[in-house]
């Protein structure tokens, strides 16, 4: 199929599942699309059981393979996801959070990679450098899914700029350990050299890829805005932001840089200092909605895509087991990677309560760890570890999703409870 007949099935489909979502479910927008393109999955593939002469299942699994998912995510959405999510975050709020989110996306995400990376490995009996590759592609919070979830939570404010903001750069700095590690794990025969790189080469690179994707987002979000002041023409601004979004991710890419974390800083600096300063307030309203909408359209054609990915997914008895095990390690890994920067904290700043058990289960994992277990290397442990990665981005989204809104409710209004 043609890029644009995809695109078509893609949003007619997105369009359909959120009406039924709309109409008879009644769930937030995304995780009800996500249900819903579940539900038609798993009936699929019991047509395809029970008449196999049919080939349902492999057309449709021919269909998902040809979007391909890793690179249509990581080269293509996950740039102006991440732009619109930082649009709508105020720096003036994460400043006031911003040593606690520091810390979770950074030490938090280190710990969690570490925690699940062993936990997994003596579950599976998978090498370990391996093992933690599976740590550190499933311990970042998927921002797409953590800011879609919030619009329907009503958290304290404080948490929910912590979790936005965790969510926004520990998904960047993920991404970066993740090449590192892969680079080390699934190295070849003859690249064996490299599997000796000190730890101070991959601190200079982690370097490199962070801080040189923030420098570039903030230089290119101060150059747009500089341009912007001197206009005053909404539909030109909007087509600023969205050159902002789309050229300033491959130019990252090009560059080496994290494209990701340039996504957030140039968002983040357009979404404050540019709306404050460099808008009128007509043009202000169209870029807001125009990224709200963006956001919205994407939201729905990625949950979407990651209903219909169960597809790529080996149902093997022992490798489900295996995926349902890894729920408890994901979780066990974020308990760690929340409380052990909130325990570092806490003697020099209060929380608001139950913080710990609130930005633990809000921390939903989403497409991307999806994406990135789909651009592992071919290898013995690749189903393992993307049917894994399916299972627990599933029960995050869904289960997490559903609930956090009612244990927000019921924990962080006892202040004895953290």
């Amino acid at each position: 199929m043609a890029v644009l007949q995809i695109t078509s099935l893609l949003i007619v489909l997105a369009g359909v599942f959120g009406a039924i979502n709309y109409l008879f479910l009644k769930l937030p927008s995304a995780i009800g699309i996500l249900i819903v393109a579940l539900v038609t999955s798993f009936g699929l593939l019991g047509v395809d059981y029970v008449w196999p002469g049919l080939g349902i299942a492999d057309s449709v699994r021919g269909m998902v393979a040809s979007i391909d998912f890793s690179e249509t995510l990581l080269e293509g959405m996950l740039g102006l996801l991440l732009f619109a999510g930082a649009l709508h975050v105020k720096t003036s709020d994460l400043r006031r959070e911003w040593l606690a989110v520091l810390l979770m996306a950074t030490l938090g995400v280190a710990l969690s990679t570490f925690v699940i990376g062993v936990g997994f490995s003596w579950l599976t009996g998978m090498p370990l450098l391996t093992a933690l590759v599976f740590g550190t592609l499933i311990s970042p919070t998927d921002p797409v899914a953590v800011l879609g979830v919030l619009r329907e939570a009503d958290l304290p404010k404080s948490i929910e700029t912590k979790i936005a903001g965790e969510s926004l750069f520990n998904d960047g700095v993920g991404y970066v350990v993740f090449l590192i590690l892969v680079g080390l794990a699934f190295a070849q025969p003859g690249e064996h050299a490299q599997e000796t790189t000190s730890f101070l080469d991959m601190l200079l690179l982690f370097i490199q890829e962070a801080g040189g994707g923030a420098l570039l987002g903030l230089v290119l979000g101060w150059l747009t805005f500089r341009v912007m002041r001197r206009i005053d023409d909404y539909a030109l601004e909007v087509l600023l932001t969205l050159g902002l979004a789309f050229g300033g991710y491959e130019l990252a890419v090009a560059l080496k840089v994290s494209a990701p974390i340039m996504a957030v800083c140039a968002g983040l600096l357009i979404g404050d200092v540019g709306a404050a300063k460099g808008m009128s307030e007509e043009t202000r309203k169209y870029v807001d909605a125009f990224w709200q909408m963006v956001d919205e359209i994407l939201n729905a054609v990625l949950f979407l895509m990651i209903g219909f990915e169960v597809f790529a997914v080996a149902f093997d008895g022992n490798i489900l087991l295996t995926g349902i095990a890894s729920i408890m390690l994901a979780l066990a890994g974020r308990l760690v990677a929340v409380a052990v920067p909130i325990s570092i904290l806490r003697p020099f700043r209060n929380f608001d309560s139950g913080v710990i058990r609130i930005m633990s289960w809000g921390g939903l994992k989403g497409g991307i760890s999806v994406a990135l277990a789909l651009s592992l290397p071919d290898s013995e442990w690749k189903p393992l570890i993307l049917t894994s990665t399916y299972i627990v981005v599933v029960f995050s989204i869904v289960v997490q999703g559903l609930t956090i809104a009612k244990l927000a409710n019921r924990v962080g209004r006892h202040p004895d409870l953290i």
